[in-house]
């Protein structure tokens, strides 16, 4: 099979596709024939080196596909081979086939295409994961989400103001963006180079804000912790803008504050299987009505993998990147009847 090698850390030219042996499913595992895998922020980490994947993980990059069962391993009996699928996958999924915990599987919403449906696990995991799980975001409360045109910030901010009945706020790098996060469900969207934390008092009548989600961490962690309530919750999914942070832990421990952080590649499968069963209870239903929607920014050849990464690194995308791994795959739409 052909997959996406980095060579040595650094930039997208360190990529190339090269064949492999085709993987075999384990126990509890099955084997997808990807149709489109997409691309995300931990890709480009891992390519420059500051990502290493977890012990047991594939090293090829790819943390969530579409496509259809094409083997079934030991154990396994929810899926059968023909079944359309997308998973979050543990690496691997820049790749024709990709071996995936059974649990972590999905069915495809009806009505999506597998291009569609490959943007959805890696930021409806997290989304769900930082917001209800970990921050327990509750209705009547505000929440802001750093990058809200990001996958996980457009995910969370569906998941907040529909299914929370939270207020969401976010910051976006220009206006088009924040133009459409309010097209997305956003009260409100701020440039994050202005003083967004300012506007956000003057908003709130100096009351400020329940939760945040954010990627950046350095030295905007104390302007997040200033904005936020008595018992509220800063929630880190990445640390883009540096690693430490300086804090006044009077203010948190004085105002009960909570700050906290996540990565989902290193959790069993067990815990997303359980991640995997409450987005298609409560998410799917929303996504096939239409009232939850994907954005795809470009959906690309196999073989342009390093202009979809300069992509990412300059920032250009609104929503998500996706692979086109098996072109005749992804143009067959998946039918009802195979679900």
């Amino acid at each position: 099979m052909r997959v996406v090698e980095i060579e040595r850390p650094g930039g997208p030219e360190v990529l190339r596709i090269v064949e492999r042996a085709r993987p075999s499913p384990g126990a509890g595992e099955v084997l997808i024939r990807v149709a489109a895998a997409a691309v995300n922020r931990p890709d480009v980490q891992q390519r420059r080196g500051l990502y290493p994947p977890p012990p047991g993980a594939s090293a090829i990059l790819g943390l969530d596909v579409a496509g259809v069962v094409q083997e079934t391993g030991p154990g396994v009996e929810t899926l059968r081979v023909g079944t359309p699928v997308c998973a979050l996958v543990n690496g691997g999924g820049y790749a024709e086939f990709c071996v995936v915990p059974a649990v972590q599987c999905m069915p495809v919403p009806r009505s999506l295409s597998f291009v569609e449906a490959a943007a959805l696990p890696e930021v409806f995991f997290t989304a769900w994961n930082n917001l209800v799980w970990l921050a327990g975001l509750k209705s009547g409360e505000t929440l802001l989400i750093h990058g809200g045109t990001s996958g996980v910030g457009m995910a969370g901010i569906q998941i907040a103001s529909q299914i929370c009945g939270a207020t969401v706020l976010a910051t976006a790098g220009s206006p088009e963006k924040r133009a459409i996060c309010l097209e997305t469900g956003a009260k409100a969207a701020f440039d994050y180079k202005s003083a967004w934390d300012d506007e956000i008092r003057a908003m709130t009548d100096g009351e400020g804000i329940d939760v945040i989600l954010d990627g950046q961490a350095g030295p905007a962690t104390q302007r997040q912790l200033d904005l936020l309530k008595y018992d509220g919750r800063l929630v880190f999914i990445a640390s883009h803008q540096g690693i430490t942070a300086e804090v006044n832990v009077r203010q948190l421990v004085r105002r009960r504050l909570t700050m906290t952080g996540s990565t989902l590649r290193p959790r069993p499968p067990a815990y997303k299987g359980r991640l995997a069963s409450e987005l298609v209870g409560q998410v799917w239903p929303l996504i096939e009505a239409g009232r939850i929607t994907t954005r795809i920014h470009a959906a690309m050849p196999f073989q342009d993998v390093r202009e979809a990464h300069a992509i990412l690194d300059d920032n250009r995308q609104i929503g998500k990147v996706v692979l086109i791994v098996d072109p005749a795959l992804a143009e067959v739409v998946p039918s009802a009847g195979e679900r």
